[in-house]
């Protein structure tokens, strides 16, 4: 991916250094079960109450500074450029298909955990965005979790990753978020799932969508760019998940969907750029 000479956005708070609290399970055992229930974004509710299950998050305040490695500066500066991307990508297509004004959000830095409009961060959570104070959560060293746990790895994959949650924002935008979060409050646990996989299924098309823009505008994939997202996609799947870790997968309780549904959504928001492909919650389970 293309990134030479290119802006980096402004609408980031770096925190990084700054440690709000201790991870009771210690840092490994905390991001499998974050990876597992909240891999990509969602429910954060339900990644704190499972890691508080299985040992718990302390609320000790920890304050620290550290120096920053050539490789973690490049990531952040690599994070700040993909957001700025998504500005130009749908500020551009709200305006030209009448959506309204796109609100840009906010990209949050920090190390191990930092206080969230939606409760306490945790760095096990993986990135997640928070409509409550429009914000996008990324503790780094995420990229490195995703490359040896998991095999996943390369530039266009970690924009996915950002691209993803940004795509929650745009569901924020367009009130499909608080509508589907209202009707999940209301149903069996089994029935909310259903609709969580719908919530992470469009945020993998709107990455999609966001893609098939950056490379109109900028010119900055090549052929093997989107194949390392797909490639991605297809280890955060909840199916391989559950199998990675139990050894299983139970579909009642996927609540960001399989990997084969994640592959093909993403590339469904990349062929087609067109936002009104992927309304998710229109379909049937056996549709998606």
């Amino acid at each position: 991916m293309k990134l030479d000479g290119r802006r980096e956005s402004s609408n980031v708070e770096d925190r990084r250094g700054v440690s709000g609290g201790t991870v009771g399970l210690g840092l490994g055992g905390v991001l499998v079960v974050g990876l597992i229930t909240l891999l990509m974004g969602g429910n954060l509710g339900d990644v704190m109450k499972n890691v508080s299950s299985m040992g718990g998050i302390g609320t000790e305040s920890v304050q620290t500074t550290r120096e920053f490695t050539a490789q973690e500066e490049e990531l952040a500066k690599f994070s700040r450029q993909i957001l700025a991307s998504t500005e130009d990508v749908w500020s551009q297509y709200f305006k030209a298909n009448r959506l309204g004004t796109y609100r840009n959000p906010t990209l949050v830095l920090y190390t191990d955990a930092t206080a969230t409009g939606c409760g306490t961060g945790q760095a096990a959570m993986g990135p997640f965005y928070c409509s409550s104070d429009e914000k996008l959560y990324i503790d780094l060293s995420f990229f490195s979790t995703m490359k040896k746990s998991l095999g996943a790895d390369g530039d266009f994959a970690y924009a996915y990753v950002i691209a993803h949650e940004v795509g929650h924002h745009v569901q924020n935008l367009l009130g499909t978020l608080s509508q589907a979060h209202q009707q999940m409050a209301r149903m069996s646990t089994a029935n909310a799932n259903r609709v969580s996989v719908r919530i992470e299924l469009q945020a993998d098309f709107y990455a999609g969508v966001w893609a098939h823009y950056e490379k109109q505008m900028f010119g900055s994939l090549d052929s093997g760019d989107l194949q390392e997202a797909i490639d991605c996609a297809s280890v955060i799947g909840d199916d391989y998940l559950q199998k990675k870790a139990q050894g299983y997968a139970v579909e009642e309780s996927f609540t960001h969907g399989t990997a084969a549904q994640r592959m093909r959504w993403l590339k469904r928001g990349f062929d087609t750029g067109d936002i009104s492909q992927g309304n998710t919650f229109s379909l049937q389970d056996s549709q998606l």
